[in-house]
């Protein structure tokens, strides 16, 4: 299941969630008061030109701790999706080269979203004539939470139902109803937490491109909600909607004043926002679906053919249409090479 993606977005918007829940130990000697600050751009110029492999997710992020000191640690995070020959190499490359460029201690994190139980890279040694290194990282697998009782921790920690959809998922992978009974469920649970809004957005973003469904039960899943939320306080818009209906709002503004100053500029901006409220919801739907089927068409692939199909997938991001991206996906799921992926994909740059 390819997740990289999401996985780093919702890293990096519940990042004190994630150590609490997978590293607590970490999470308990962090001063958090003092912030934390993610080096994406700092991280790539160091493992530029490293020959280590493919990175998946990989994270740095200059934290402080508890002790009173002045002095911070450099936590490298990796989550890595399917089986890596030279992944415990590749930690050590990167630890090293993070360690020699900031003169700090480095802790290296690993959390792995396969599914292969004996898969669990977390050393790297070298041992010969007298000489030994030995690099060890703290490893977390999500499918050792099967059985976990998630919903205790619902209310403290939202990386609980992280978690549990992302192993849902894998349970019910092309069951479509047991997909969309599970995504409902999560999502009604989300509105009776009580959790911050930035929160339940970045959750309930995680969960909808994860559990993609077919447009038909999407629509009905989301007119199912919408109803159910009648009268409640808190919505569960999609990211992509509520970015729509802003957007739509500015726009209603400007068309609004446009029309105002031949009808009457108060009631001209009103109608131009509802105009625009309405065209933004509806192209935040568009916008949410096509996400999803991309990720969907991804994860499809990279069962299918491991990490050689991510060439592809920048070519996938440059579609843009529901339609194509629907008969992509099938294609995806048919598909016994990948070559008939990259025929189809010629043939529709053609067109």
């Amino acid at each position: 299941m390819r997740a990289d993606h999401i996985w780093k977005d919702v890293l990096e918007k519940l990042f004190v969630e994630f150590l609490q829940f997978f590293f607590p130990d970490i999470h308990r000697d962090i001063d958090f008061s003092k912030g934390y600050q993610f080096l994406d751009k700092e991280f790539q110029q160091i493992t530029r030109g490293a020959k280590a492999g493919k990175r998946i997710v990989d994270k740095l992020v200059k934290v402080y701790l508890k002790d009173g000191s002045e002095q911070w640690l450099l936590i490298h995070i990796e989550i890595q999706g399917t089986r890596e020959s030279d992944f415990a190499r590749r930690m050590y490359v990167y630890n090293y080269r993070i360690f020699d460029k900031y003169q700090r201690d480095v802790i290296s994190l690993a959390l792995l979203t396969d599914k292969d139980a004996a898969y669990r890279p977390e050393r790297f040694e070298i041992k010969r004539w007298g000489f030994n290194l030995r690099f060890k990282f703290p490893l977390v697998k999500i499918i050792d939470y099967i059985g976990y009782d998630f919903e205790k921790h619902y209310k403290t920690n939202p990386f609980s139902m992280v978690t549990q959809a992302y192993l849902k998922t894998m349970e019910v992978e092309g069951d479509n109803q047991q997909c969309y009974r599970w995504r409902k469920y999560f999502l009604l649970k989300l509105l009776d937490l009580g959790l911050r809004r930035e929160t339940i957005y970045a959750v309930y973003q995680f969960i909808e491109w994860l559990m993609v469904l077919p447009e038909g039960l999407e629509d009905q899943l989301y007119h199912e909600i919408k109803e159910l939320e009648e009268g409640k306080e808190m919505s569960l818009l999609t990211i992509a909607e509520k970015k729509g209906m802003e957007q739509g709002i500015q726009q209603g503004i400007q068309q609004g004043i446009q029309k105002g100053l031949k009808e009457g500029i108060q009631q001209g901006i009103q109608q131009g926002i509802q105009q625009g409220i309405q065209q933004g919801i509806q192209q935040g739907k568009i916008a949410g679906k096509i996400e999803g089927l991309r990720e969907a068409i991804k994860t499809a692939l990279e069962i299918k053919f491991g990490q050689e199909s991510f060439v592809l997938f920048d070519r996938i991001e440059k579609i843009n249409t529901l339609e194509e991206l629907e008969k992509l996906l099938q294609q995806a799921k048919q598909a016994n090479r990948m070559e008939e992926i990259e025929v189809y994909l010629i043939k529709d740059e053609a067109k």
